[in-house]
């Protein structure tokens, strides 16, 4: 195969933070840095805030309100109110406050579809959205964007990012479906007879504060283990679905999804985004992505339609297992569709009617070639063809080298192979073996321009870079199964 590799690369960059809040211990350490800060002069509390804000100004768009925001969060957490000036709060919001390098160790696994606002394109050309895992202190990861332009020759230029980085908070009035509530919380089997009275409260459509009040409406007058038990797997469900906006003014290489939820609180992976239109034209992007806490890994999917506005749900069923689930960029037959490696090691497509819900899977692909003898799985969204959908896969083989491969399936039934690669479409070249995690190109989605494909792709869990190969000539490598 000819790929051309472009002189593209994305590099990871430890000056993009964030400012994260910070409780140094219980609440007896809270309530001593308050004091220590109240006994401190005027003079020296407000010579301190400004040589702060003069500090970090230049690396955080609005200082003084994440102090504020950081001081609010601390007091609330302490259940503390006092009394003090505005310099007095600030001062205590830096002192509960600290900075996160969010690209300390890698920017990688990348993913790219197409921009929503193509207003003012040149003909022939097409912005994009790029996706990439950002990766800090204690391998914590999160999502950011880029965005950029291929030309009419095929030709990648990245926009670059701004010197910021911004978080968002959940939305603190979301909605919840009762109806998948209920489901998704009979699938942990956390469902008893201990939750009926709670979910009698609750409306079809309920925030975390009606659930808070059914919660407490229901406990009982003595202590019960069983109740407390309940109470935490339905509040754990419910953070777990959240949602996010940004500020119309952040740029959209400014906003960093942050792990929000438990089941997240080490990391946000490999988020595989792709474009999705409806039968009436509608469109959505939605991405998977691996929800990890240190212990176990949840897939989740994400939701927007402008990248500002982002849902972000569990998915459940059966079939919701591992990592590596790639959604179709629209329904076959009726239904929507999903790659995924359920079982750690092979290819399954999975079908189900509701996007949130997975519990019908078939096995698609299994290791094969010497290249993917440890496990295969798919490297993003199907893209299709008029010969069918063309699947970008990775094998693992010796030494746990990572290569790219690729196969065809059929355009109304997926699940039916008719082409596959003898050989890796894509190899660590000299140099991009060595990195964070040696010998690895990889990928979490491709996006077509005319007859091409434009594949953004991780060196060895690093930095991330950007290829193009021709789709006709991949069509006649694909060889008949």
């Amino acid at each position: 195969m000819n790929v051309t590799r472009l002189p593209v690369r994305i590099s990871a960059d430890p000056r993009r933070v964030i400012a994260r809040p910070f409780l140094p211990g219980g609440r007896a350490r809270i309530v001593a840095i308050v004091d220590r800060v109240r006994a401190l002069p005027d003079a020296e509390v407000s010579s301190m805030v400004a040589t702060l804000v003069s500090d970090y100004r230049q690396r955080h768009k609005d200082i003084r309100g994440i102090f504020r925001q950081n001081y609010a969060s601390a007091m609330a957490f302490a259940a503390l109110n006092p009394e003090g000036s505005e310099d007095q709060r600030l001062l205590l919001g830096a002192y509960f406050t600290n900075e996160y390098s969010l690209e300390s160790v890698a920017l990688f696994n990348p993913s790219m579809v197409l921009h929503p606002d193509q207003n003012g394109v040149p003909q022939g050309s097409e912005r994009f959205v790029m996706s990439l895992r950002a990766c800090g202190e204690g391998h914590i990861s999160s999502i950011e964007f880029r965005s950029g332009l291929i030309d009419a020759h095929h030709g990648v230029t990245m926009d670059p990012p701004t010197r910021f980085a911004l978080t968002a908070r959940p939305v603190d009035d979301a909605l919840y479906d009762k109806e998948s509530y209920l489901l998704k919380l009979r699938e942990m089997r956390a469902h008893s007879t201990l939750a009926e009275p709670i979910l009698a409260l609750l409306d079809g459509q309920f925030t975390i504060s009606d659930l808070k009040y059914a919660i407490a409406r229901c406990k009982p007058k003595e202590s019960s283990t069983h109740f407390k038990e309940l109470a935490d797997n339905m509040l754990w469900l419910a953070h777990s679905n959240y949602q996010l906006e940004f500020s119309p003014d952040a740029a959209l290489s400014e906003r960093v999804i942050f792990p929000v939820s438990e089941s997240e609180s080490r990391g946000i992976e490999d988020a595989r985004f792709v474009r999705f239109t409806y039968p009436d034209g509608r469109v959505a992007y939605y991405a998977t992505y691996t929800a990890y806490n240190g212990f176990r890994v949840l897939p989740q999917l994400i939701e927007t339609t402008d990248f500002r506005h982002f849902k972000m749900n569990t998915l459940n069923g059966d079939c919701v297992q591992n990592k590596g689930m790639a959604l179709f960029p629209r329904k076959v037959g009726g239904h929507f569709m999903m790659a995924s490696r359920l079982d750690g090691e092979n290819i399954f497509l999975l079908k189900s009617d509701n996007i949130h819900f997975w519990n019908e899977s078939k096995l698609v692909h299994q290791p094969k070639l010497p290249w993917e003898f440890v496990q295969v799985g798919n490297c993003g969204s199907p893209i299709e063809t008029d010969q069918g959908w063309i699947l970008l896969t990775h094998g693992v083989g010796p030494m746990r080298q990572y290569w790219l491969g690729a196969l065809l399936l059929d355009t109304d039934d997926p699940s039916r192979v008719i082409g596959e690669l003898a050989e890796p479409l894509m190899v660590p070249n000299a140099d991009e073996r060595d990195g964070y995690v040696p010998n690895v190109v990889y990928s979490c989605g491709a996006l077509r321009h005319g007859d091409h494909l434009i594949l953004p792709y991780a060196v060895s869990d690093s930095h991330s870079a950007v290829a193009t190969l021709s789709i006709p000539e991949l069509l006649a490598q694909l060889q008949p199964r």
